[in-house]
């Protein structure tokens, strides 16, 4: 006679009840992505989720508050999401090909947005009218890329394979100015990394650099017929921060 599988240790096993809550939770996010879809987020409505749900608005509510409450829910699922597909592509690469890893980085964050624009645009858009992220429980997976291309730059340094020749026009470490050295300080302890201030600052460029290249082609931002080798145009990208980058 089979026995009954039992809970990991440490960890209780969810009730039914728990299990249909959570399943309840997952189908109204899901039915909320597809109404940012079709609609908007700032078109977003419970009562809509729940005609879809085939249940009285009432009873949407006893699962998700409100539909600021299903925004969060939605930023923090597709946050996750690209997070998730970020962390696959890079780890596809060998832990020491720094170079390769952000180019993996950067292909994935662009392939997510054009399969999700609707999520994308959610998380890098326009902001929604009225509503606030709440930043203890976005901050965390909202920043999982940029946390990654931080990690990618600190093994470089650690490894000795940076290129850390600067331009011209780029200040050394020493003169950065003190509320600049600050801030990069305060990013350099929360992420536990010894990426120098130069090469902190220069991920920061390549960083909103990679996303503004996206949402330029997301939003169609380059005018119609512009480019006819968007491929071609987003690698050549890829090679120039790269270089930036020093990897």
């Amino acid at each position: 006679m089979p026995s009954t599988p039992q809970a990991p240790a440490g960890k209780q096993q969810r009730t039914p009840r728990e299990r249909a809550r959570a399943q309840t939770i997952a189908d109204i996010v899901e039915l909320g992505r597809k109404h940012l879809a079709e609609h908007g987020a700032a078109a977003l409505s419970l009562r809509a989720v729940a005609r879809d749900l085939g249940v009285v608005s009432s009873a949407v509510y006893r699962y998700v508050g409100s539909r600021d409450e299903l925004l969060t829910l939605l930023l923090v699922d597709a946050y996750n999401d690209l997070g998730d597909a970020v962390d696959a592509a890079v780890e596809s690469v060998p832990a020491d090909d720094f170079k390769e890893r952000f180019a993996e980085l950067a292909r994935a964050v662009r392939a997510w947005a054009l399969r999700e624009p609707a999520r994308y645009g959610l998380l890098f858009g326009s902001p929604v009218p009225g509503y606030r992220a709440p930043a203890e429980r976005t901050t965390a997976p909202g920043t999982r890329v940029v946390t990654s291309l931080v990690q990618i730059l600190d093994g470089a340094h650690r490894a000795g394979t940076h290129r850390a020749g600067a331009s011209a026009a780029e200040p050394a470490a020493t003169s950065m100015l003190p509320a600049l050295a600050a801030d990069l300080g305060a990013i350099r302890r929360e992420l536990n990394v010894g990426v120098p201030d130069v090469l902190l600052a220069r991920g920061t460029l390549v960083w909103t650099s990679l996303f503004g290249a996206v949402s330029f082609e997301v939003f169609g931002q380059y005018g119609a017929g512009t480019f006819s080798a968007p491929d071609e145009l987003f690698e050549h990208h890829i090679a120039v921060l790269a270089d930036l980058a020093g990897l």
